[in-house]
């Protein structure tokens, strides 16, 4: 059993990593301010709401139980808004990995895993796109995790704090058997929209279909929420057995279009879709695909969702069971 700190354990990735980490056996606090996510997302005992950018707050907590890793999902997350206010991604994303690795200094915890992102790679030159291939973000939110990435870096050979940075494609998804998934405010992703449409009869708007892909859309690597989760398990495992730092793609290898999206929820639920088209959102780049050899070879990592039709189900089950609380 470790002890392990999981910064943004109120959020949607956050709290199915959780349920997975307790599986496991560990013992897990977790710290969140909620400003996202929900204390309902997180079993009774183990919240503590705190910000990031208490230090102090921080430090005393890690000295009070010596954590043997960190798993830190806390970010601000929607690539529209960081383009509106970019200064809030720096601050939030940048600053406040500043203070919990400072913290983690303070008290001598020497492991992290990192929720990072394909957003990282900006418009890639191949598909699937390799960990190799060049870091250039095409917007601030993206710009925020490099930035983040290099700390890392730089913590690992002048402190001593070995990372495992996981650049997540699309998480989607829930584990129907904890009775949680995605409840962002607002809502940005688009399984959960989607499915919305189909509750409300209000349409989805597709944003652009002049992408330089089959049908127009931009096509993005999907990859259940669990699977995520499961890839935490493994990074932790690969830092505890003397890993290096190092980053990992985390997707199934496999891009959909928005539309075979459409098509995947209509197949899941019988329904049709209600969408409009709209103009392209700044930032958005137009293939998002997943080499995850590495980590399916480093890590022994096994996805268990491969179905898109399947991943949508389990969403659409949760947020059948959401519509009655709206």
């Amino acid at each position: 059993m470790a002890h392990i700190l999981v910064t943004g354990g109120a959020g949607y990735i956050g709290s199915h990593t959780v349920r997975f980490l307790l599986k496991a056996g560990h013992s897990i606090a977790v710290v969140d301010n909620l400003s996202k996510g929900y204390a309902h997302n997180v079993p009774e005992g183990l919240l503590h709401r705190m910000d990031l950018k208490d230090t102090d707050g921080l430090t005393r907590l890690m000295e009070q139980t010596h954590f043997d890793a960190v798993i830190h999902f806390a970010a601000s997350i929607a690539v529209g808004e960081s383009t509106q206010i970019p200064e809030l991604y720096f601050a939030n994303n940048v600053g406040s990995t500043i203070s919990l690795l400072t913290a983690m200094a303070r008290t001598g915890t020497k492991k992290i895993v990192f929720s990072s992102t394909a957003a990282v790679y900006g418009n890639p030159a191949d598909t699937p796109i390799p960990e190799s291939a060049t870091i250039a973000p095409v917007n601030p939110y993206g710009e925020s995790k490099a930035i983040v990435e290099k700390i890392f870096d730089w913590m690992d050979l002048h402190r001593g704090i070995r990372s495992v940075r996981l650049r997540y494609f699309n998480a989607c998804g829930c584990e129907p058997e904890f009775g949680i998934g995605e409840e962002h405010e607002p809502e940005t992703h688009l399984i959960p929209l989607i499915l919305r449409a189909i509750q409300t009869g209000n349409p989805v708007t597709i944003f652009g279909e002049d992408y330089q892909t089959p049908d127009g859309t931009c096509i993005r690597d999907y990859i259940h929420v669990s699977d995520l989760a499961t890839a935490h398990i493994a990074s932790l495992d690969y830092l505890d057995n003397g890993g290096t730092t190092r980053a990992f793609n985390c997707g199934l290898g496999r891009g959909y279009s928005v539309k075979e999206v459409i098509q995947a929820a209509e197949e899941a639920t019988g329904s049709k879709v209600p969408y409009r088209v709209g103009a392209r959102r700044e930032g958005d780049p137009a293939i998002l695909v997943a080499d995850s050899a590495k980590l399916r070879e480093t890590l022994g990592w096994i996805p268990r969702h491969n179905s898109l039709a399947g991943i949508v189900q389990t969403a659409w089950e949760f947020e059948q069971r959401q519509s009655g609380k709206r």
